[in-house]
Formats: C-alpha cells, structure tokens, sequence
C-alpha cells in the first residue's frame, strides 16, 4: 500500500538518514491489532527494518518523533518499557506529541526517526 511518501529519505548529506512514520501495520500496510501496547512493539520493529533497509541500528537513532492518540500516562509507560528496553538510560532525544487521529482509522501511535550514519575512524 503506498501513501504517498518514502519511508527513507537519505538527505544531501549521506550521513543524516530520515524515517518516517512507522506504525503497526503488517507487511500489507494493514494495522495489525487494535492493542496500543502491541501497536507500539510493532511500530519499532517496523522502525528497525527501517533503519536495517539503510544500513544502520537503533544505535544510530539521533532523534525520535512519537505520536499517540488520545495520550495518557499508561499509553506513555507502554512507550517508555519499549524505549528502555531498545536504548537502556541512554534514549535518543524524543519529542512526544498526543493527538486526536493519525493517518488511518486504527492507528493509535506512530514513530519516526532521524539516524546519523557512523564515521568510519580517521586513520
């Protein structure tokens, strides 16, 4: 299913590496369960095929965007127990925003990234 946007975008400098929004959806685009919790792990798996596709990590995550309907404190420890787990105490710089709907109908969080790829070692 295409929406009308890349979900990689390398930008004019080959070390900065943007995603899009990745959500729950199964290979089909289709949202794979109405479970916000169960949105949200897929949505970083999708983040991670995403960021794999290029050549990075969740290593190499700079900064995050994350979208959550309807936001409340247990949808925010859903996220955080993802983003521990993926990153520890060193988490990327996220910015949070709660919002009435998102793209389809059965979304209830999205993720995007910006990466930057990894110098290789001055000789």
């Amino acid at each position: 299913m295409t929406f009308g946007y890349s979900h990689i975008v390398e930008a004019p400098n080959p070390d900065l590496v943007i995603i899009a929004g990745q959500y729950g959806s199964d290979p089909t685009g289709a949202v794979e369960s109405a479970d916000f919790a169960a949105q949200v792990e897929r949505s970083f798996a999708n983040l991670g095929t995403a960021l794999a596709a290029a050549g990075l990590g969740f290593r190499d995550v700079a900064r995050l965007g994350t979208y959550i309907v309807d936001h409340d404190h247990a949808k925010l420890e859903a996220l955080l127990a993802v983003i521990t787990r993926i990153w520890g105490d060193r988490p990327p710089a996220q910015t949070l925003l709660g919002v009435a709907a998102l793209a389809l109908p059965d979304m209830l969080f999205e993720v995007d990234a910006t990466a930057v790829r990894p110098q290789p070692p001055v000789q």
